[in-house]
């Protein structure tokens, strides 16, 4: 993988590769420098003696060490483990002992497991000896770990192969339209995937060059740096596109599109984003056990209110409860095939757990989303098998629901969830953000007009913000169990 992602280090050395972005001087990183320091980093490594395959913690923030160490790590035939700059210490303690790492890379400031499983280095220090070259290896060998985001309610380490990037190269064709002559920005963490991969990992391997802003870059900052950056292709969750039209969004000639991932990205706000920018969104679905693999891409558009298309030499499939793909538009579980290349090896030391994702013939992964293919192939979202809704004996989507309610005029955002209101009662509630409270009646009405009378939330909460995990997407779990914890006291 290290060898892949840095391949275009020996034919342009010369040219940037990663731009550091803020309101001095940007701090730049060219081929043959960031190639040179990632295997520096890798023989530091190799002379502290550690086994091949072992795991080492990564406790780094949005800096240039993050992708330095990662790559050094891979080089070096180590694993590297993903994680937050943000988390706490008990969240990392518990991280921690799920993996148990052999080395710690941290950076100061960033909260450490307790008690310390292993011992700890700075990434500062993994210098002065020779450097090291990555040795050709097995594609289906462990190279890297990342979470998952705890929506199920604890994080699980994923482990996945060298050969995930060759699945990468399917989102390059089937999602980015990415270019070697290509500025990609992107305004996620590097402990995301999303992130990691789109931000960095793919503009090298095609020999682009990566923009990332600065630690502490608000979002309402973005629409500038893209244009004073230059940037061509611009990523990001929707949230993020969400706060940046707060601010001023001056033109930016160079940008081709728009990506977005994380979450289904609601009309509404892919209209706004598209009429201030003046570009198209193209969104992408996946997950930490195969990163994204159905996408529209400036090639082959999304149809309207649809995820896009699976992506070139992927196999996916619409699955029903015996595991068998359902007919054209019938909902049922998004599946992808398990020969998949990017998917993962497994969760960490959890085999039961890995087995029960997929069929009893382990002939598809099951991603736990559901979703409907329609005669085209293009695949609709339907939403998390978990947050899917009952309602009057229909299944329902909470995504079909907050489209509607956050088309009303004083609604900025909402989420649909299922509550109990006693023993084998339940109802549609709809937890929703604006300046101030809305009228009950109002709200009503306004979905009424433009849903089944069954689809209706029952209850409206007026809430400061809506719970969302690391990676933006929002926690309707949360907002259930906060509800029914409550005694259905709103």
């Amino acid at each position: 993988m290290a060898a892949h992602v840095l391949r275009r280090a020996t034919g342009q050395p010369d040219k940037v590769a990663l731009t550091i972005m803020q309101k001095g001087k940007a701090e730049e990183l060219t081929y043959g420098a960031l190639a040179k320091r990632v295997y520096d980093i890798a023989g530091a490594l190799r002379a502290r003696g550690i086994s091949d395959g072992a795991p080492v913690l990564l406790r780094l923030g949005n800096t240039v060490e993050f992708p330095l160490v990662f790559l050094g790590c891979i080089a070096a035939g180590l694993v590297p483990v993903v994680t937050s700059a943000q988390l706490t210490q008990p969240e990392i303690t518990k991280m921690s002992a799920q993996v148990a790492p052999v080395l710690i890379v941290s950076e100061a400031g960033l909260s450490l497991p307790d008690p310390m499983p292993c011992k700890m280095c700075a990434p500062g220090d993994l210098t002065g000896v020779a450097p090291a070259m990555p040795s050709p290896g097995d594609p289906s060998g462990p190279a890297y770990i990342v979470f998952t985001s705890g929506t199920s309610g604890v994080p699980r380490p994923v482990l996945h192969a060298h050969r995930a990037l060759w699945a990468r190269g399917m989102m390059i064709d089937g999602w980015y339209g990415l270019r070697s002559d290509d500025r990609v920005l992107h305004a996620g963490a590097f402990n995301w995937t999303y992130t990691l991969g789109c931000g960095l990992l793919d503009p090298w391997s095609v020999g682009a060059t990566a923009l990332i802003p600065a630690a502490g870059t608000p979002p309402t900052d973005l629409p500038t740096l893209i244009a004073q950056y230059r940037a061509s292709i611009f990523a990001a969750a929707p949230g993020v596109y969400r706060q940046m039209l707060r601010g001023v969004v001056p033109p930016c000639p160079a940008l081709r599109h728009g990506l977005s991932a994380g979450e289904k990205m609601a009309p509404s706000l892919h209209s706004a984003v598209s009429t201030a920018m003046g570009v198209q969104v193209h969104e992408a679905f996946g997950m930490s056990e195969c990163s994204t693999f159905i996408s529209g891409s400036p090639a082959r558009p999304a149809p309207a209110d649809t995820l896009g298309f699976a992506q070139a030499g992927r196999r996916v499939a619409i699955l029903g409860s015996d595991g068998q793909p359902v007919p054209r538009n019938t909902p049922g579980v998004i599946a992808i095939g398990a020969d998949d290349p990017g998917l993962m090896l497994g969760y960490v030391a959890a085999p039961n757990e890995t087995k029960a994702r997929f069929t009893p013939d382990h002939a598809w992964f099951l991603t736990g989303d559901w979703g409907a293919m329609g005669p085209d192939g293009a695949i609709s979202y339907l939403g998390r098998h978990d947050d899917m809704m009952n309602a009057g004996g229909y299944r329902l989507s909470p995504l079909e629901v907050e489209t509607a309610l956050t088309a009303h005029p004083d609604v900025t955002e909402a989420a649909a969830f299922e509550v109990a209101l006693g023993p084998g009662k339940t109802t549609i509630a709809l937890a929703y953000t604006a300046t101030a409270p809305c009228s009950k009646v109002d709200l009503e009405a306004f979905a009424a007009a433009r849903l089944a009378r069954y689809k209706v939330p029952r209850l409206f909460l007026h809430v400061a913000a809506l719970p969302r995990g690391a990676n933006g997407k929002i926690l309707r779990r949360q907002l259930r169990q906060d509800f029914e914890d409550s005694n259905g006291q709103a």
